[in-house]
């Protein structure tokens, strides 16, 4: 079971509670079956899925509920809070500061997704205004550094290593010393299996030469409940600061893998999301739960409005809100939206967005209708994004042509700016849209 049908079975649950015309034993009893089957259907295991089931229904019926509440919010209280109890209860912010450097080693074993985490990570701190460098002391797989190099310039954060060498020890020496004026050096190691024993003793080794402020370990959420024997096994051999957990937007074992890791007690830092490199963000238990349970997460879905924020100077926005609104002002609108992950991740973060029932084929024909027109003005002249008034049937045809797209989805386009350009104004007059200050995200605020 994914954990996007986790959330779902979660939510359906509660459902019933909401719904029920009195919230009495059998009530409290049937909910906690249906807790108890979401959860071992998500590969948690037996003993906890039990103790945080008998947690649940203890509360909820010996528990007096406060005044001014019912009894069903009690009751969804309860399992809220005994779900991030579950996972953490208090997050474990990973605090970096500008101009106090922090090196953050990355272990874990192969195909854990390190390489690809040291480039998120990398990400995460860049958009932050951190000053990031990336150092590959995995000297022993063919394309390591060829890999982190390919993604280090995707997203512009300098790479130090030597894909000629076979010591580590000696690369990441030297990475320090080439990075000794960034706020965070992220070093990606050899993937290890916890069986390699020359493997896990070099590990240890790299970590009292480099002694970094923090270990990481990379954990693969598909793995399942097998998560706790890995970061046992590394725990043991040099002490993990922190946890990663990967692959968690589409994993059938997502749920395993974050309750063994939580059953060890070290705190999961971060999260991945998706496939791409923007995807990955702070595990906050409260946040996480709350998407579970169809309670929103809008915390989330403001940061990445402000890190997918457009800034527009006053000047600017001025002209755009008294209808000088072009298509390539439209375009950055497009990459904004782009930038903060897909439609579902989105609906999710809002109250009540696990329980949306969008059809998937509808999800699908917004995202792709969005790439289109994404596409449509990349294929125009710098004159056609500036002053589409200049369109006739000509250009249409050599937009559709050059974008792989038909001459209607191109008038469609076109519509959708006019219609885009007149709300604007409308809103102006109303004045029910204020001017953006310089520096203001345009569409976004």
């Amino acid at each position: 079971m994914a954990l996007d049908r986790l959330g779902s079975s979660l939510y359906d649950a509660l459902k019933k509670v909401f719904k029920a015309s009195v919230v009495d034993e059998a009530t409290v009893k049937e909910l906690v079956r249906d807790i108890q089957r979401a959860l071992l259907q998500a590969d948690i295991n037996v003993q906890l899925v039990l103790e945080i089931s008998k947690r649940i229904e203890e509360r909820a019926l010996k528990e007096s509920v406060p005044q001014g509440i019912a009894r069903r919010e009690h009751v969804i209280k309860v399992v809220y809070e005994e779900l991030t109890r579950f996972l953490g209860d208090k997050p474990a912010p990973l605090k970096v500061e500008p101009g106090k450097r922090k090196i953050i080693m990355l272990v874990g074993i192969q195909g854990s997704g390190k390489t690809t985490n040291a480039a998120k990570l990398g990400r995460y701190f860049q958009k932050r205004g951190l000053k990031t460098g990336l150092v590959c002391a995995d000297t022993y797989r063919p394309g390591a550094y060829a890999q982190l190099q390919q993604l280090s310039n995707r997203i512009n954060v300098p790479l130090f290593g030597d894909p000629k060498s076979k010591d580590p020890i000696k690369v990441v020496i030297e990475g320090l010393k080439y990075f000794g004026d960034k706020d965070v050096v992220i070093v990606d190691t050899a993937g290890r299996h916890k069986e390699e024993r020359e493997l896990i003793k070099e590990m240890k080794t790299l970590e009292k030469s480099v002694k970094p402020d923090e270990v990481m370990l990379v954990i693969d959420g598909t793995i399942g409940q097998q998560a706790l024997v890995q970061a046992k096994a590394f725990n043991e051999a040099t002490p993990i600061g922190s946890i990663i957990v990967t692959k968690l937007d589409g994993s059938a074992r997502g749920g395993g893998a974050l309750s063994a890791v939580a059953a060890t007690g070290a705190p999961i830092k971060f999260i991945g999301t998706g496939e791409k490199v923007e995807d990955i963000e702070p595990f906050v238990p409260s946040r996480f739960v709350g998407r579970l349970l169809g309670m929103g997460d809008l915390e989330t879905l403001l940061d990445k409005v402000r890190e997918a924020e457009i800034k527009v100077p006053e000047k600017k926005a001025k002209a755009i809100l008294s209808g000088k609104f072009s298509l390539t002002d439209m375009y950055e609108q497009f990459e904004a939206i782009k930038g903060m992950g897909t439609f579902r991740k989105l609906l999710k973060m809002l109250p009540g967005g696990g329980g949306y029932e969008i059809p998937e084929d509808m999800m699908d024909m917004a995202e792709d209708r969005l790439e289109k027109w994404r596409v449509m003005i990349q294929s125009m002249t710098p004159e056609e994004k500036e002053n589409p008034k200049v369109f006739n049937a000509s250009r249409m045809k050599r937009v559709a042509r050059g974008s792989g797209t038909s001459e209607k989805e191109v008038k469609e386009l076109l519509k959708q700016y006019v219609m885009m350009r007149k709300m604007l104004k409308t809103l102006r007059r109303k004045k029910k849209l204020p001017f953006f200050g310089k520096g203001m995200p345009l569409g976004l605020k």
